[in-house]
């Protein structure tokens, strides 16, 4: 492996000298805006084209007011009108990748009568060359600090373990090296594998189902978090044919089913067939960094859910597309499938045979049999969202819940428990990040967002309704899931993974026992027991899930068909991605050029002032040149968000920057507001621990006499924001995240909302055991001896137990009390706050009346789970 170095090359593919410096990315200067004129123009285009996609006639009047404000100073605005809009993006260079077709019909055996239409019908297909698409990503300089150009091997400093993040690290792009390594004439170059994944998307229900079938391609040496960030590491590079015949026809007809599969394997291996020179013998490109470099291509992992897998891998559906299990019983253990097992079985085997004992389609070919080192069956990449959140979770667990209690009980008390699951679930107190359910679960149409959030909430919902099994059955799923999610998996990670996937296993036969259901011979399920194996292939399985391309499906897809006229909305689609991957190769070259730093209105004051020092600048326009305000105020309603900042920081929490002038100005009104009488002394006490840090006495224990007097001004904020590294939840490239924790007297004019979080109380221990839970009351700061604190009103929780709730796997708190069974209340410096923490009720069989809102859930219940599963962060720390 060692010989793929990525060595840096000239364009004629000789290699250069250790340490050269690549050549400038661009030879333009930093005021060549081409196509456009200016900064202005360019970000004109952009924000009305991809940021706000208004549509052609509402450019047209805004542009048309833009030109009424300049006339009088015989000026006018960047574009005339749409067409000059569009017609100055269509000319961008950068990115260009023109849609091209080919078209497929039937030229088999045909019927003498009552010929089927889709055999009549020529299906066309339209795509990008994969080529041309993957060179533009290796060329984007905003992948340079985010690419790995070989594959490695990495383990951690502290014990020399072995660990997976990206998908270079992973053994499948090592082995692959390893065989290219054998051809000497691949010395010295660097494997890109292309990353595939498809998946068919409705736009629209109502106007008559419209499907529509796309293929993205992505690289992976780009790593995780780019892919995962949607930075254009993913692009669309195809529409698939989508054949349709009568409901007769489809359920029956072998013919039609057959061509149906032939079709998506030819049209694959047509699209990708300008990849196939290069996947054997070396190519010259440019990367990122500047430097050119020999290239070798490979077809990587493919992203897809089950249906596609089967449709992949040329199985019948109720297989494995990975292993040779019997679909009666797929958990036994068996050998994995491969393209020359499958190759000789269907040599040597009949039809039949091949679909009884194999579950192999015998008469296709998988698309993958047309590349060199690409076999399908090794290449199907782990999907988190079809196989553990919306197959394992929804269609799985969820129903066999309410199965076993209309099993167990008459259908009205099933009714009534259902009904009291979803008031559990709607009763779960509000959190940064976490999608509420008002009604419960019971809601028709559930999206992949959906499963999700429910996850965090069902397990304290069903407690007391199920049996303890149950309850585990979930808790070892739910912590299987969070430990296959995690950015980075370490050697003691897959152990972990592997013991709470056999307490799965152990706990769900509960199920069976109980005849809620026949078989745990389930597919999606299935797979499971292969994502170990999976990891050691491809590295963390965050990087390869199918929400990446769903999500894709809302740009590429969706967006630019609800922009199109409806009518052959295809071609219009075309357009638009094609113009929106031009916008963002524009972006990607001036910024790499330095020309977008700050906003234009900075910009062009930064420019006004130049000239001024030059004596330029009229003195009415020096005058009249503001500065500009750049602060952002984070005091939004927004909870939480990806945070694009450097990764310089475990976690940090700052007041909002917006004080509440209505309210409390000195700590004795404050201690009215809240009704905290000795509010005062809590304050004295905590300067006192600020200003004698070694101080080992509790500062409950220290005379009032010895702790400092205030009763100067004070200003009270609504919320404060709380930054930490993330990498495992969405955050920014850094891996950096960024939540409002809220301690808000009215709420979105509705309610009160005080939330928890953690507070650091011992660093030498890991997890809950150095951390405690509070209630934030209020934030306030105020100035003594001129050194600023910024502090927190909290109620304590205390901590129940030594040990996690052995059912759930939560920490168990309730609210603390002093000695004279008064709440215990404190005032603490925002810098040991970790984050907000997420609580939840424990239910045990207590039912909630249908009048419980959820903002009164902290002041009802006493005692809550520490929701671990509240985002992956929490999962990390609240152990």
């Amino acid at each position: 492996m060692y010989i793929l170095l990525a060595r840096p090359c000239d364009e004629n593919g000789v290699f250069l000298p250790p340490g050269s410096p690549p050549k400038p990315l661009s030879d333009k200067s930093s005021s060549d805006w081409t196509p456009y004129r200016n900064r202005v123009e360019f970000e004109t285009a952009e924000y009305l084209f991809a940021e706000n996609q208004t549509p052609a006639g509402q450019i047209n009047k805004l542009l048309d007011l833009w030109a009424s404000t300049l006339k009088k100073h015989d000026d006018k605005p960047p574009f005339a009108d749409f067409r000059d809009l569009y017609k100055t993006i269509d000319k961008t260079p950068l990115g260009d990748v023109r849609w091209q077709s080919f078209s497929v019909r039937y030229n088999g055996e045909r019927p003498d009568t009552d010929v089927p239409p889709w055999m009549d019908q020529v299906f066309d297909v339209w795509y990008r060359d994969p080529r041309e698409v993957v060179r533009n990503m290796l060329a984007n300089p905003d992948y340079a600090k985010e690419f790995d150009y070989r594959p490695y091997r990495e383990f951690s400093t502290d014990d020399d373990e072995r660990q997976w993040k990206d998908f270079m690290s992973g053994d499948w792009a090592w082995d692959q090296a390893d065989i290219i390594s054998e051809d000497p004439d691949s010395h010295g170059s660097t494997f890109v594998p292309v990353v595939l994944g498809s998946d068919k998307t409705t736009v629209s229900v109502a106007t008559g189902n419209n499907e529509y079938y796309p293929l993205y391609a992505s690289i992976g040496n780009v790593r995780n978090n780019v892919r995962r960030a949607h930075r254009d590491a993913v692009s669309i590079i195809a529409f698939l044919a989508i054949p349709k015949t009568t409901k007769e026809h489809a359920t029956s007809d072998v013919k039609f089913r057959k061509f149906r599969r032939q079709l998506f394997h030819c049209s694959l291996s047509k699209i990708l067939e300008m990849l196939r020179p290069g996947i054997t013998k070396y190519e010259v490109v440019r990367f990122g960094d500047g430097h050119f470099r020999r290239v070798i291509y490979g077809l990587g992992p493919y992203i897809a859910d089950y249906e596609e897998q089967v449709l992949l891998t040329c199985i019948v559906r109720g297989w494995c597309p990975r292993c040779l299990s019997s679909r009666i019983n797929l958990d036994e253990p068996a050998s994995w499938r491969c393209r020359h097992h499958t190759d000789v079985l269907v040599e040597e085997g009949t039809l039949d045979a091949l679909w009884d004992e194999y579950g192999i389609v015998g008469d296709l070919v998988p698309f993958t049999n047309d590349f060199a080192r690409a076999d399908i069956h090794e290449l199907i990449a782990p999907d988190i969202l079809h196989q553990l959140i919306k197959g394992t979770f929804k269609d799985h667990l969820v129903d066999w819940i309410e199965k076993y209690l209309y099993q167990m009980h008459s259908k009205k008390d099933a009714e009534r428990i259902m009904d009291d699951i979803d008031r559990r679930i709607a009763a779960v107190p509000a959190f940064a990040g976490l999608r509420r359910f008002p009604q419960g679960r019971g809601f028709k149409q559930w999206t992949g967002d959906d499963s999700k959030a429910l996850m965090k909430v069902y397990l304290s919902a069903i407690e007391g309704y199920v049996p303890v099994d149950m309850v585990r059955t979930f808790r070892a799923f739910l912590e299987f899931c969070y430990l296959v999610r995690r950015s980075i998996i370490t050697e003691k990670t897959l152990e972990q993974i592997q013991e709470a996937l056999d307490r799965f296993y152990r706990h769900r036969q509960i199920f069976e026992t109980l005849n809620v259901v026949s078989t745990f011979s389930l597919p999606r399920q299935h797979s499971l027991q292969h994502y170990i194996h999976l990891i050691r292939l491809f590295g963390a399985p965050n990087g390869l899930c199918s929400s990446i391309t769903e999500a894709k499906h809302i740009k590429a897809v969706k967006e630019p068909w609800r922009r199109s006229s409806r009518y052959e909305a295809l071609g219009q689609m075309l357009v638009t991605n094609q113009r929106l991957d031009k916008l963002a190769a524009s972006r990607a070259d001036f910024t790499q050029r330095k020309m977008l730093d700050g906003t234009c209105l900075s910009a062009a004051v930064l420019e006004v002032e130049r000239l001024r020092a030059l004596n330029l600048t009229a003195p009415d326009e020096a005058a009249n040149t503001q500065a500009v305000n750049t602060t952002v105020d984070d005091n939004d309603d927004n909870d939480n968000e990806v945070d694009n900042g450097p990764t310089n920081v475990e976690a940090h929490v700052e007041l909002a920057k917006t004080l509440q002038r209505k309210r409390a100005r000195t700590i004795a009104a404050l201690a009215i507001e809240l009704s905290i009488p000795h509010l005062s002394n809590l304050l004295r006490h905590f300067l006192f621990g600020q200003l004698n840090p070694n101080d080992p006495r509790d500062l409950s224990e220290v005379p009032l006499a010895y702790c400092p007097h205030f009763d100067d001004k004070i200003s009270v904020f609504n919320s404060a924001c709380s930054r930490f590294f993330a990498p495992s939840d969405l955050s920014g490239i850094g891996g950096m995240r960024r939540e409002y924790i809220r301690a808000c007297p009215i709420w979105r004019n509705e309610h009160p909302r005080f939330d928890c979080v953690f507070v650091n109380t011992n660093a030498d221990l890991d997890g809950m055991r150095g951390m405690s839970v509070a209630r934030v009351l209020t934030f306030f700061s105020f100035t003594y001896k001129q050194e600023l604190y910024s502090c927190a009103v909290v109620r304590w929780f205390d901590t129940i137990g030594d040990l996690p709730n052995e059912d759930t796997g939560m920490w168990v708190v309730q609210p603390a009390h002093n000695n004279n069974n008064m709440p215990h209340i404190s005032v603490i410096h925002i810098d040991s706050i970790y984050r907000a923490a997420h609580l939840i009720p424990v239910y045990g069989t207590r039912v909630i009346p249908a009048q419980h809102h959820h903002h009164q859930t902290y002041d009802i219940f006493d005692r809550f789970y520490v929701n671990k599963y509240a985002d992956h962060h929490s999962f990390e720390i609240a152990f």
